[in-house]
């Protein structure tokens, strides 16, 4: 029944559109895919392939890829050639790396889906995939994304459900126009400040980490579907807690004259800043108090702020209060703090 597939495919030639041979036991794809130079949907999910022939690398009209359910080890550097392809699903495999070179190509590919597979690391060059609008990698071994994913600037959707992140970079506030971003199950501690800068994310699911507070502004997010079930997040709870004196370090001490100076514009001191490379890297490190709003380096005092989810938000039923890290420089501001913001106690 393949052969007679393939058989009538290589009949219609260059006006052969679409092959599907999903499904039919085979391990090898068919090496006179390069008599066929009009193809533009190839089918080949559900098979025992486990390497592509080098005859793909003619198939620069194909705009459809399916080799999903099958035994590819690696996304292969042949996939740079499909100048045309658009949709790339390699789902259900044993793909562990990327071979040098395979985004190069990739320029008009709008999806791509490795769910399914075992990488534990996405190289950098997935940056090149500049039109790219959903990327699904569910279900693999990712511990962390390189920053480099956050410059896809189409991303629409982004899919990293079931895998071993601990962290999500900063960068992250470059994909404007992301609205679907999905971490569940992972084992993330800490959502970044750049997510607040996602003006057109609608749809958060992070159930399944290990978060306890959210970034200061995120409530103000145009969400539609918030899903956080299965976090340990901080409960409004106040228990009565002995207060301790500051202090402060010395190097604490000078790193918030100079913030502050700075911050003021102090000529003498800019000047000076410029030859000192180490200390404006560690300047660069600075947090805000939220009371006073003077610079600080240590993270003095870690406060949470109670505020209601919004009502447009679809929300996991018992989510009552979406607690708020906000980062104080001392206790003297601390104690001239509104009444809802509270210290964090272990009991």
């Amino acid at each position: 029944m393949t052969e007679k597939m393939l058989v009538r495919a290589l009949k219609g030639g260059k006006n052969t559109k679409i092959v599907t041979l999903s499904g039919k036991k085979i391990t090898k794809m068919p090496s006179s895919l390069d008599k066929l130079p009009g193809l533009k949907t190839l089918n080949l999910q559900n098979n025992r392939i486990s390497k592509v022939c080098s005859e793909i690398s003619t198939l620069t009209q194909l705009t459809v890829l399916n080799l999903g359910n099958n035994l590819l080890e690696e996304i292969p550097e042949e996939m740079k050639y499909l100048t045309s392809l658009k949709k790339l699903h390699l789902f259900g495999n044993k793909i562990c790396k990327f071979a040098s070179g395979a985004c190069d190509g990739l320029q008009n590919l709008i999806l791509l889906n490795l769910n399914n597979n075992e990488l534990a690391w996405i190289p950098q060059e997935i940056s090149r995939l500049k039109n790219l609008k959903y990327l699904s990698i569910n279900h693999n071994q990712l511990a962390s994304i390189p920053k480099e994913l956050c410059f896809l600037k189409n991303l629409f959707e982004l899919h990293l459900n079931y895998n071993q992140l601990i962290c999500i970079p900063e960068e992250i506030k470059f994909l404007k126009k992301l609205q679907k971003l999905l971490l569940v199950r992972n084992n993330i501690e800490v959502l970044p400040k750049g997510v607040c800068r996602l003006k057109n994310l609608r749809i958060l699911d992070i159930a399944g980490n290990i978060i306890q507070t959210f970034p200061s502004g995120f409530q103000n997010l145009k969400l539609r579907e918030f899903f956080c079930e299965g976090n340990p997040l901080f409960l409004k709870e106040p228990v009565t807690a002995v207060q301790q004196d500051d202090v402060w370090s010395l190097q604490e001490i000078t790193s918030r004259f100079i913030m502050n100076e700075l911050s003021e514009k102090n000529p003498f001191v800019m000047q000076a800043i410029t030859w000192h490379p180490l200390v404006r890297n560690i300047m660069s490190q600075r947090r805000k108090c939220a009371i006073c709003e003077k610079y600080f380096l240590t993270i003095w005092l870690e406060c949470v702020e109670f505020v209601p989810p919004s009502k447009k938000w679809k929300i996991s039923r018992n989510l009552q209060l979406v607690p708020l890290q906000i980062l104080i420089c001392s206790y003297t501001c601390f104690n001239q703090r509104g009444p809802n913001l509270f210290g964090i106690a272990q009991v």
